[in-house]
């Protein structure tokens, strides 16, 4: 889709285009009420102004729309690296040995039932043992401070889904 076209699209459309990118119902009205946008930029700006003023329970509808890593066999998949996928990716991804997605299952669980929420980590470009490691540093944060993490992981990763769902080479700027 390009920019123009999610400018004109009808409102119930817009906003399912933006609940892919964040399933906070709230952020999506405020970004479909803010259109038209003039670049990709101009969006990605109003993304980050209309999350930083969200709260708490936009940031947890916002988390409720991304799968849960607690289970091991997603974690697997997720992480498994395959000979056709590796020619497309960077070098640096490797399989993920069992004994790290098994500790990486269980802190999510950990992680889940201390602050509420499942873990918020934007994991594009992250190992299974790269995640492991950022979910021990963050597992004993005070609520609220990870709270503002989470959430700021959560911009991230909208932008990223804004930027790849846009068809970037055919935009018109003004």
């Amino acid at each position: 889709m390009t920019l123009d076209e999610l400018n004109h699209l009808g409102k119930n459309a817009a906003e399912d285009f933006f609940s892919q990118c964040c399933s906070a119902s709230r952020w999506a009205a405020i970004m479909v009420k803010q259109r038209p946008y003039q670049s990709l930029a101009d969006l990605l700006q109003t993304a980050e102004i209309a999350w930083q003023g969200m709260q708490r329970p936009d940031f947890i509808a916002a988390f409720e729309g991304h799968p849960k890593i607690g289970d091991p066999a997603s974690l697997k998949e997720k992480y498994r690296s395959t000979l056709a996928t590796a020619s497309h990716e960077q070098s640096g991804v490797n399989v993920a040995p069992e004994h790290v997605l098994d500790d990486l299952a269980q802190l999510n669980r950990r992680y889940e039932k201390r602050f509420g929420y499942i873990f918020i980590v934007c994991a594009t470009g992250k190992s299974a043992a790269e995640m492991l490691e950022i979910i021990k540093a963050r597992i004993n944060n005070t609520a609220y401070s990870e709270l503002e993490i989470a959430a700021a992981e959560q911009a991230k990763i909208t932008a990223i889904r804004i930027s790849s769902m846009l068809d970037q080479n055919q935009q018109t700027e003004p």
